[in-house]
């Protein structure tokens, strides 16, 4: 290497140590891979997965976060967990994340709750999955009782997936952050939970949505808590769902630090409100975020 290369090299290097580390690597990439829920594109994964996986690949996105584990059946979109991870592997993409349905055993004993978490374990280790996700609650259910009880279920779960080498969380949506007197169900799921065990996956839509907080002063009073997140825009009008650069979001705005957040994975989400049509949403967002807030993270 001659003298001015390497002049020009260390410039570019010394350069790089002024931006935030948790932006870019040193050759300028993002750090986190482009993420999508597939519970935006249910209705074409549930046509032609195959199809679906390959046009989101062409649109940027590498990595995805599921829904619809059958239990029963060992399925996801009709495919065994190892089917579908050969899949994911000829294609270059990965699922580090899935929604399992725990809702109905919120009420069912312990030991039938165990059993499931084991079926959910095997799954998300054929996968190659890091985190196995709570994403809701029936609506029946949500009441500050249920709130207790679900903590120490939240518990129990996080204790065994923890114990198997997996990570475990919990997906907020906007009803936890109801008022019930002075009380709201999220304080308690964040409260009444081990923090070590029950990690927490932000759906920054419902927080600015419902919640009384941004994500910025959320994850301050959880720091490293935080370790996924669900960005989706919110629409100007009705404030139902919206392509990401489309809605009332602004996310230059309320992005937090990703390394206080403890983030490892983003996924971005549409779960339904489409302009057009589910993958046209995908495709837009992916745009979107690509151009203006991809550098963020």
């Amino acid at each position: 290497m001659n003298r001015r290369k390497f002049i020009g090299r260390t410039a570019v290097l010394s350069a790089s140590t002024l931006l935030p580390l948790s932006s870019f690597s040193l050759l300028g990439q993002p750090k986190y891979k482009m993420g999508y829920q597939l519970f935006s594109v249910r209705t074409d994964m549930a046509k032609d997965p195959l199809a679906t996986l390959e046009a989101l690949k062409e649109m940027g996105y590498e990595d995805f976060e599921f829904y619809g584990f059958d239990a029963d059946k060992n399925l996801i979109y009709g495919f065994s967990p190892l089917e579908l991870k050969n899949i994911l592997d000829d294609l270059q993409l990965s699922i580090t994340s899935g929604h399992y349905g725990f809702s109905p055993y919120l009420e069912k004993s312990d030991d039938e709750l165990k059993r499931f978490v084991d079926k959910c374990i095997r799954a998300a280790k054929t996968l190659d999955s890091k985190y196995i996700t709570w994403p809701y609650i029936a609506p029946e259910q949500r009441n500050l009782d249920n709130f207790k009880l679900m903590s120490r279920k939240l518990n129990l779960i996080g204790e065994q997936v923890n114990s198997a080498g997996l990570g475990f969380a919990y997906h907020n949506h906007g009803y936890e952050f109801e008022d019930y007197g002075g009380q709201n169900g999220f304080d308690i799921i964040v409260n009444e939970t081990d923090a070590s065990l029950v990690k927490l996956q932000m759906d920054m839509y419902w927080v600015m949505h419902s919640s009384k907080f941004t994500p910025k002063e959320l994850i301050r009073k959880q720091p490293g808590r935080y370790v996924m997140w669900h960005i989706k825009d919110m629409d100007k009008v009705s404030r139902d769902y919206s392509e990401v650069g489309n809605g009332s979001i602004d996310y230059k705005e309320i992005l937090p630090d990703p390394e206080e957040s403890g983030l490892e994975f983003y996924y971005l989400e549409q779960g339904g409100n489409f302009k057009t049509n589910p993958m046209k949403s995908a495709a837009d967002s992916a745009k979107y975020f690509k151009t203006n807030l991809q550098k963020y993270l």
